[in-house]
């Protein structure tokens, strides 16, 4: 019999991962519900294998952002309208622009003409379709609100796109200037304060000590730079390995919500994440602690999932989540009020997607007003490192006039 990984979430909330013998894929969600548990995601076990996931992660054709937000739109329209599912999945198959939609959502249609459900289906494409996606789709079907759910995950996706569209819009300006910034000093350090050398050499004459110092800086860089950025990108990915140590990350996260702006700004996202995730999970229907469950996995911020955990054990004994999440200090107060509204309307999920437009709308215009600081910030410093320089070759020639007098 073969056997297939799992990823859910139990009774109390937490994401369980294990492996199942059983005749397929339904027979595993089934007997996972039939325990208590949520299912998340599920695929055929490859024995362990080393060279088994990296053969499944190399086949995996994996949507983009944009190519999920569409089919996720365009499949929900089609059922809202009273279309089977095989009939919607063939007509997106057929007018689908991108090569690698079509043919993951062929590959959709095929195993749910098998007999799998469009969740399980999902999960054999686990480059495609992420963790949350799947859980809700899956308890859409559950409850027989499949069109709803997919209209809610393309709102879901329709702003996190939008978000991600103003963030890599209005960073564009500022890294061009930076990059102009590097350019230019570079190029007046290594090109132009060399010239000066043998004049002074010829002289018998020392450099000024800060044209000197400029100097021996555009010797370094002309000479080691390529060793230096060799350093500077061992010393990232040795960061990138040490954050992902639990404790390392934990203080790592803390640290960047207690900074002065930025900090400011994670809270702002961390708000609209929880918020959003949270929201749609109980307007699908899914229980209070498996949506804490499935958010927990979907926040990113380890200060965060901590004050998630502090919420899930309140929930659970009956104190509401508000509190802790109000004593962890992470979140913003707008967002605790909302929830804690929502609580005692008996209106959580609606609450919780207003807090969730109220948190976006303070993350773009946060992030409106970081690049309002940082060009001026990086056009300061630009022309500070210029002004230096320029100063210096002002002072190195007038040091040749004198020598000359």
């Amino acid at each position: 019999m073969p056997a297939f990984r799992y990823v859910a979430i139990d009774p109390a909330g937490k994401m369980a991962r294990g492996v199942m013998e059983a005749a397929n894929e339904a027979a595993v969600v089934q007997r996972l519900r039939r325990d208590g548990h949520l299912p998340v995601r599920t695929e055929p076990d490859t024995g362990g294998s080393f060279l088994g996931r990296i053969n499944i992660e190399i086949t995996r054709s994996g949507l983009g952002a944009k190519d999920l937000a569409n089919f996720t739109r365009e499949l929900s329209i089609m059922l809202a309208a009273g279309q089977d599912l095989d009939r919607a999945l063939r007509f997106l198959v057929e007018t689908s622009a991108s090569r690698r939609l079509a043919a993951v959502v062929e590959q959709l249609r095929g195993a749910v003409r098998d007999g799998d459900s469009l969740a399980v289906a999902m999960g054999k494409q686990g480059g495609s379709f992420p963790r949350l996606y799947v859980g809700m789709v899956r308890a859409g079907e559950a409850g027989g609100t499949l069109a709803t759910t997919l209209d809610r995950l393309a709102l879901v996706l329709e702003r996190q796109r939008s978000l991600s569209s103003s963030v890599r819009s209005a960073m564009v300006y500022p890294t061009l200037l930076f990059i102009a910034m590097i350019g230019s000093v570079s190029f007046l350090l290594t090109s132009v304060l060399p010239e000066f050398v043998p004049l002074f050499a010829q002289n018998g004459a020392k450099l000024p000590a800060s044209t000197q110092l400029l100097v021996d800086l555009g010797h370094v860089v002309a000479t080691d730079g390529l060793y230096i950025l060799i350093g500077l990108a061992v010393c990232a990915l040795l960061i990138v390995q040490a954050l992902r140590q639990p404790r390392i990350r934990l203080v790592f996260d803390r640290l960047m919500l207690r900074l002065p702006i930025l900090g400011r700004l994670a809270r702002e996202v961390l708000a609209a994440r929880f918020s959003r995730t949270f929201g749609t999970l109980m307007l699908n229907g899914v229980p209070l602690i498996a949506a804490l469950g499935i958010v927990r996995e979907a926040i990113g911020n380890r200060a965060a999932v901590a004050a998630v955990d502090a919420a899930t054990v309140s929930a659970k004994s009956g104190s509401g989540l508000s509190r802790p999440l109000s004593e962890a200090g992470i979140f913003p107060v707008r967002m605790i009020y909302l929830l804690r509204l929502g609580e005692e309307t008996a209106q959580l999920g609606q609450m919780a997607l207003r807090a969730a437009e109220i948190h976006e709308e303070e993350t773009r215009l946060g992030i409106q007003r970081l690049v309002s600081l940082l060009v001026p910030a990086i056009t300061i410093l630009m022309g500070a490192a210029v002004a230096g320089i320029v100063s210096s070759l002002i002072l190195a020639m007038l040091s040749l006039n004198n020598l000359a007098g």
